[in-house]
């Protein structure tokens, strides 16, 4: 059967059993009046990233292989905007990136309903899965459904047994489905952000934006920030590698004697979008001086630079030391966020 469509369409929609719905161009959301013995009444056909469907084609879960790494990139960069909830950023899969190409594709899932895609998971370790929705899509019921079912069970290659993680957006429909299903809150953690519709002061230091000859000198301060830190030059330079880099920036912050002090990345999803900070670091041995609150200011500079519109950081509520210095450089807290988490049986 073919249903008709008006303007501005001028396309047809073919419908089963199955009810199909091709792209259509020019629309945002149709009701299609279907006459078939087994499906009265209508079907809502909606605009998901420039792709027309409906609710009911099913959604698939895939894995992008690294020549479908950009086209993840360019969605998860579409879906962030500064009223939006904080969720999986480029600049996540950026970082990631330091593993190389290879191991970012076999981490990365993505859910597609019509060849679109409309969630996409980064799984971030073994145990924790990161997760966006397109925005239309946060409350899919289908698609919700489709996640929970591929996130709890171990055979479909997603999250593993025994005790794992699912960090998802605030509000999305899927952390209803886990706490249905018995999932629990994990740690809190705290979004920061501030706004860069106004010029950033100078951060008042010297700030050097770094290329391949002075990775090790990032690499050196990243290592000496965080306890346990096994980060190297070659992990720089694969890094850097990566489609996400494209729109970022490493910088370090450096002292009066020259010193490389404080080191962080930048990473922006597009003009007008929101720009991530991730990671950021304090030599432990030059801490208590204020690198943390300017290496913060110049992030927020370089981004506005990039053209973002905002930049967001994510840190543990604990990490109490951390949300002082987001703070005291202008970024303001939102609501906390939590993982959930599945227990060991």
């Amino acid at each position: 059967m073919v249903v008709e469509l008006g303007e501005p369409t001028k396309r047809a929609v073919r419908a089963d059993s199955e009810v199909i719905a091709e792209a259509v161009a020019g629309a945002t959301a149709l009701r299609v009046p279907l006459a078939l013995a087994d499906c009265r009444g209508e079907i809502r056909v909606r605009r998901v990233g420039g792709v027309v469907w409906d609710r009911g084609m099913a959604i698939e879960m895939g894995r992008p292989g690294v020549a479908g790494l950009g086209d993840v990139v360019r969605v998860l960069g579409e879906w962030q905007y500064d009223r939006g909830l904080v969720q999986l950023h480029p600049g996540d899969v950026g970082w990631f990136w330091r593993f190389g190409a290879e191991r970012t594709a076999e981490a990365t899932r993505t859910w597609s309903r019509a060849g679109e895609v409309v969630a996409v998971g980064l799984l971030d370790g073994a145990e924790l899965l990161r997760l966006a929705f397109a925005p239309e899509a946060l409350r899919d019921e289908e698609l919700a459904q489709r996640v929970v079912e591929d996130a709890s069970a171990p055979e479909r290659g997603v999250l593993p047994e025994g005790e794992v993680y699912v960090e998802a957006p605030m509000g999305a429909l899927v952390q209803d489905l886990l706490f249905e299903d018995g999932w629990e809150s994990g740690e809190p953690w705290t979004p920061l952000r501030r706004g860069l519709g106004v010029p950033v002061p100078d951060p008042g230091v010297r700030v050097e934006v770094i290329g391949p000859e002075q990775a090790h000198e990032w690499a050196a301060v990243l290592r000496a920030s965080f306890d346990g830190s096994t980060f190297t030059d070659e992990r720089w330079h694969a890094m850097a590698a990566g489609a996400p880099y494209v729109d970022a920036r490493c910088l370090v912050v450096r002292n009066e004697q020259g010193e490389a002090v404080a080191a962080v990345t930048v990473w922006s999803a597009g003009e007008g979008r929101p720009g991530l900070i991730e990671p950021m670091g304090v030599h432990r041995a030059h801490r208590g001086h204020g690198y943390g609150r300017a290496v913060t200011v110049a992030a927020a500079r370089a981004l506005q630079d990039l053209g973002s519109s905002s930049v967001d950081v994510c840190t543990p509520s604990s990490n109490v030391a951390a949300v002082a210095t987001y703070q005291s450089a202008g970024l303001e807290q939102l609501p906390e966020r939590r993982d959930l988490y599945r227990k060991a049986s």
